[in-house]
């Protein structure tokens, strides 16, 4: 089944987001995903967590499957930990080697400071990572910097003292506003927009989540707003919810660096290792939330 992305009546959003596209494997849809990048400059794909999962965990072959995160793996004890960071890591190896031109085992996943993880030798192709329950989720962009987040649409949030930990006071005052029965589902939708906001510039979740916000639902294409609700960034930033495989919450967040008319192919995705890094000065360079002072570190760590 492949979901919908609504269509956005701000025509910032307009071309910006291709339909999800659901891969059943290594067997893709492939072609899929390098048109939407092809035309859109980006992509999201999901699967279910199974697809995914080798037969046999303890196969003699996987360790050179997952390269350098092979240490990780041999670290982790929880057996669901273990099968979702195995097929989460596959998936979006396969994902990324479809859009590059390589193969999923010739490319090598790192991770920066808070565990964003990036493709060495592929900079200016942005990836991100999110998996809930046994959906697994991958963005990819060409543009400039891409954040995704997926949660259980009827995810219990009301009533557990939720708005005042993770809303800013011109959300909740929003809330207010909406009806009890649907109070749950725009928490929801808040929750998954902040931290697909915090993957995209590379915080994860060390931001507060009460330092920045979004609008009414019924708003697509919204600006970060700071905590009074007057506008965070500007038109670069693109945002978009949605349904996805009948029982998630998938939200997107797009910045536009500029990078969209590198054309197609590996040759134009290809940086020297680090130097996109250096010239932007790292994540540094990732525009946040224009804050007159910095937000607050959380000590949670990044999901």
């Amino acid at each position: 089944m492949v979901s919908s992305l609504e269509p956005a009546a701000d025509p910032r959003t307009s071309g910006m987001f291709a339909n999800p596209i659901q891969v059943r494997g290594p067997d893709g849809p492939w072609e899929a995903v390098r048109e939407a990048v092809s035309r859109h400059g980006s992509a999201l794909v999901h699967a279910r967590m199974d697809d995914w999962l080798p037969t046999d965990l303890s196969d003699p072959g996987l360790p050179a499957r997952l390269g350098p995160d092979q240490v990780r793996f041999r670290r982790m004890r929880h057996p669901t930990v273990r099968a979702r960071f195995v097929a989460s890591r596959l998936m979006l190896k396969h994902t990324a080697g479809a859009v590059v031109g390589e193969s999923a085992d010739a490319l090598e996943l790192a991770y920066k400071l808070g565990g964003r993880p990036y493709l060495r030798g592929f900079e200016q192709l942005d990836i991100s990572l999110s998996h809930t329950a046994d959906l697994l989720v991958v963005g990819l962009t060409r543009r400039g910097w891409i954040g995704v987040d997926a949660e259980l649409s009827d995810r219990q949030m009301v009533g557990l003292g939720t708005e005042p930990q993770m809303c800013t006071w011109h959300e909740r005052a929003e809330l207010e506003r909406i009806a009890e029965e649907h109070r749950n589902s725009a928490l929801v939708r808040l929750w998954t927009l902040k931290e697909a906001y915090s993957k995209a510039i590379g915080q994860g979740m060390r931001f507060r989540f009460t330092e920045f916000g979004f609008g009414p639902q019924e708003q697509q294409a919204q600006d970060v707003l700071l905590p009074d609700g007057s506008p965070g960034t500007g038109e670069e930033w693109t945002f978009h919810t949605a349904p996805l495989q009948q029982r998630y919450t998938v939200s997107i967040a797009l910045y536009d660096a500029g990078f969209g008319e590198t054309g197609d192919g590996a040759q134009a995705l290809r940086v020297e290792d680090g130097l996109l890094a250096e010239l932007l000065g790292g994540s540094a360079g990732r525009p946040a939330v224009r804050h007159d002072h910095h937000p607050t570190a959380r000590r949670e760590p990044p999901v």
